[in-house]
């Protein structure tokens, strides 16, 4: 250790007795030589910054630029707290406080994190300069003293400015705490808040209604005769627009959805998927057009600058309330069906499903004029009194209402008309309407009326949504099962429209099932938050944190980045098919390359262009590429250690993943295997053998080894027959006779037509070979069974081929001589000989050729 201190001491020593020559000298410094005559040349000029000087300059302006981003900070920080002091009525002004002071949380972080790069860098040049020496020791060189001491003040600086961040970061998280627990307490002190229902205050309400009507038509008669006489034009061109983009939007959902939400008088009752998908559509397309028209024409009357400020919200509340009334009602037809019951979705009685639809259209209806009535008396500045009866009588219709429901009779059992009399509710179903309906009229009359009126709003709005998502779901899933799709009008549109086929269509409806279930949870879900008292921006803080920034651990993972790195990575693998093609077709086509050389850099190219579109949408998606050194570190490791078998088989199974030569279902030979493909994993492939034995196969073998294919390309191939006649037969007429019996064959392909050879002599027979093509090589064993069937029934009927000649089956004629005649003797004395069988006639079925047998007298085979 001391003799590193020394080497350190000696060599900043050197340095600093260079003096000119010092590497962190500026360049427009002079030297002693350069300086003029008469000059003194003193190693440190007075008036000029040394090099440590300038350094420091350089090192401190990151620091006072932090502090001064830390001084913003504190002012931005303490503007929000006075905005939130004065806003503390305002639930809607506290979300958007919110955010701003998350977004300046956040930047005091960013300000804090960014000096630590620079103090790690103080303490590694600390410890390399190493503690200063102990009482006694050698003094130390001035430039390592005044280099200590300057990185310890800097260093003093850095902390300090980390301890103000940290300070800035608490006050900022305490404000944010703050403002969460203000906006609980206002929302359960708006629910919450007792009022006194007594006669005299429903008499002020009465009363406090006449002036709120008569100062109500003044406002909007003053608002109309001024539109009129001084934004006439304004006006005009604010509603044409208007209707235009409703005529737009009528057109353009007629002519884009029209099969999703059209009803058609059909003969037989429509299918389940089919009532589904038409019920969802049919209230989310209108909902939505309706949506945006009323954005639209509040947008126009605004820009044109037609509506006063005491006006907007009234108007804006009416647009809102169309919407709203829109969609209740689409949901309720959609679902009952009042006027088409092969449509209807639950099994009610049509009598039944007109009072429903009727009923729950008049809740929908009065709370919505009770919200709009409410908007009226808060611009007119009506007493609070007028607002809670108004609210009161709304919500004792509204639970009157459900009280009502519970005495329709809307059952109908099963094998009963839908147009017959239906039978009540279930008593728990009743129970439910009545108990509700009464909840809500006791809550109003005890004084919580906000509390009664909140509950009859999502009774109203929620239920609607909720059923909507469930609908919604159920139609997700019922069209992304398999075949499902085609049995739809829409899948019958695409398939006559684009002629896709049965796999296409499977895939699309796969995608739609999928994209059903994204739009109903990223639509739906913020639409049950706002009813519920969260406001636009919770809601928008909440989508960028999801999409942005969401912490596993110490893992951050970014939904926006994995998506940019998936589009990344699909744009260069497109480049890189195009390149490939580009160069093959264009390039060494024209330049008549080898194909073999062809096919290495077209493969070649495809390797290198994945691999970098791969690392690419890696490093958009967030992922440190400086982490898989850990893990080639421990793979090279594993190999090492004896793991190559391992790694040469995943390695493999990666490469049969890409280059795929064999496919999940392909009849592949390899070695003494033969067999289906079912599984193709990173390890080992899964065969099954024609015998219904499972082999798992290492990948390596198929990598290393040659593999045969019956269909990779297609199932086409070739079968062949080998048949072996006698020399009596003609050949020109076995050839005829066999292409004829393939041509009678179903399967077998009249192009390529079949063949028919004559392949071979051998000592007794010729042999000739049919050659048949077939659609499915698959097939070829009960193909080439019925063909040699029908080449023996054909060939038995004609005489032809014998399997060998009458002469190899004549017995030898015996010498003459004693013996000879000794035998013949014997022969007639015991009486006529046996008869002698007549030859067998044989096809050879394989290709290997037998000896001919010989029949002797006594019918054994020799």
């Amino acid at each position: 250790m001391m003799s590193k201190r020394f080497a350190i001491l000696l060599c900043l020593s050197m340095f600093a007795a260079s003096g000119p020559l010092m590497a962190q000298q500026p360049a427009a410094q002079a030297t002693p030589q350069q300086q003029p005559a008469g000059q003194a040349t003193p190693q440190q000029p007075s008036g000029q910054a040394t090099p440590q000087q300038t350094a420091a300059a350089a090192a401190a302006s990151p620091q006072a630029q932090a502090s001064a981003q830390l001084e913003e900070a504190r002012k931005n920080l303490a503007r929000l707290t006075d905005q939130t002091n004065a806003a503390k009525d305002d639930d809607s002004r506290l979300a958007e406080l919110k955010v701003e002071v998350e977004a300046a949380t956040k930047q005091i972080i960013a300000i804090s994190v960014a000096t630590r790069p620079r103090l790690d860098e103080i303490k590694a040049r600390l410890a390399e300069l190493g503690d200063p020496p102990a009482d006694g020791a050698p003094p130390e060189t001035d430039v390592v003293a005044q280099e200590r001491k300057r990185l310890l003040a800097e260093r003093g600086e850095i902390n300090a400015l980390t301890g103000t961040a940290e300070d800035l970061s608490i006050q900022a998280t305490k404000l944010s705490n703050g403002i969460t627990a203000t906006r609980r307490a206002l929302f359960s002190n708006t629910l919450l808040k007792h009022t006194d229902i007594n006669g005299p205050m429903v008499m002020d309400a009465m009363a406090s209604l006449t002036l709120e009507r008569q100062a109500f038509a003044r406002t909007v008669g003053s608002w109309l005769t001024f539109a009129w006489n001084f934004k006439r034009l304004q006006l005009l061109s604010a509603l044409f627009l208007s209707l235009c983009a409703a005529l737009v939007l009528l057109l353009g959902t007629r002519k884009l959805f029209f099969p999703l939400i059209h009803r058609e008088v059909l003969s037989e009752e429509p299918g389940y998927i089919t009532r589904l998908s038409v019920a969802f559509w049919s209230t989310m397309i209108p909902t939505v057009a309706m949506a945006v028209f009323a954005a639209t024409s509040y947008f126009f009357l605004q820009a044109f600058k037609v509506l006063r400020p005491d006006i907007a919200p009234i108007i804006s509340i009416t647009l809102a309330i169309c919407v709203a009334l829109l969609f209740v009602s689409t949901l309720s037809n959609a679902v009952l069906a009042p006027k088409q019951r092969a449509w209807r979705l639950v099994r009610v009685s049509d009598r039944g499903a007109r009072l429903l639809a009727l009923s729950i259209f008049a809740m929908a209806l009065v709370n919505g004029l009770d919200y709009l009535a409410g908007a009226i008396s808060e611009v007119m500045g009506s007493p609070v009194v007028l607002t809670v009866v108004k609210s009161l009588i709304a919500t004792i219709i509204i639970g009157l209402i459900l009280m009502a429901m519970a005495l329709i009779k809307p059952i109908v059992p099963k094998g009963d008309s839908l147009d017959a009399r239906g039978k009540p509710w279930p008593r728990a179903v009743s129970l439910l309407f009545v108990s509700s309906g009464i909840l809500l009229i006791v809550a109003a009359l005890a004084g919580y009326v906000g509390l009664a009126r909140f509950i009859a709003t999502q009774i109203v709005m929620t239920g609607a949504i909720l059923v909507t998502m469930y609908i919604g779901i159920l139609t997700g899933k019922a069209v992304a099962k398999q075949n499902a799709l085609a049995d739809t009008v829409v899948g019958r549109y695409l398939e006559k429209r684009f002629r896709m086929e049965q796999v296409a269509l499977d895939q699309t409806g796969l995608a739609a099932g999928l994209g059903i279930y994204v739009l109903v949870v990223l639509f739906f879900i913020p639409l049950i938050l706002l009813q519920w008292g969260f406001q636009t921006a919770d809601i928008e803080a909440w989508a960028y944190r999801i999409f942005t920034d969401i912490n596993i651990g110490s893992i951050k993972i970014s939904i926006v980045g994995i998506l940019a790195g998936i589009l990344l990575f699909a744009a260069g693998y497109v480049v890189t098919r195009w390149l490939q093609r580009w160069l093959d077709g264009n390039v060494m086509a024209r330049s008549r390359v080898d194909t073999g050389v062809r096919n290495s850099v077209k493969t070649g190219i495809g390797y290198l262009g994945i691999g970098l579109a791969g690392l690419i949408g890696i490093s958009a998606a967030g992922f440190d590429l400086s982490n898989l050194a850990l893990v080639a570190g421990a793979l090279s490791l594993g190999v090492g250690f004896g793991l190559q078998n391992i790694v040469s088989n995943f390695v493999s199974g990666l490469i049969l993943l890409v280059e795929r030569p064999f496919k999940v279902g392909d009849w592949v030979v390899t070695g003494t295997t033969e067999g289906f493909v079912k599984r193709i994993s990173v390890r080992a492939t899964e065969i099954e053998t024609f015998q219904r034995q499972t082999i798992m196969v290492p990948n390596s073998l198929f990598i290393n080894a040659s593999v045969g294919n019956w269909t990779h390309k297609n199932k086409l191939g070739r079968s062949d027959i080998p048949v072996t006649v006698s020399y009596d037969s003609t050949p020109r007429l076995v050839m005829d006779t066999l292409l004829q019996i393939a041509a009678a064959h179903q399967l077998v392909l009249k192009n390529p037509e079949p063949q028919a050879v004559f392949t071979a002599f051998g000592e007794a027979t010729m042999t000739f070979e049919l050659r048949v093509f077939l659609a499915d090589i698959v097939n070829g064993n009960g193909v080439r069974n019925d063909l040699r069937l029908a080449i023996y029934e054909r060939f038995k009927d004609e005489g032809l081929g014998a399997p060998f000649s009458k002469e190899e089956l004549e017995p030898e004629t015996p010498p003459p001589g004693p013996e000879a005649d000794a035998e013949t003797l014997k022969a007639e004395a015991a009486g006529p000989p046996a008869a002698t069988p007549q030859p067998i006639e044989a096809f050879k079925r394989s290709g290997t050729q037998r000896r001919p047998r010989r029949v002797t007298a006594d019918g054994a085979a020799e």
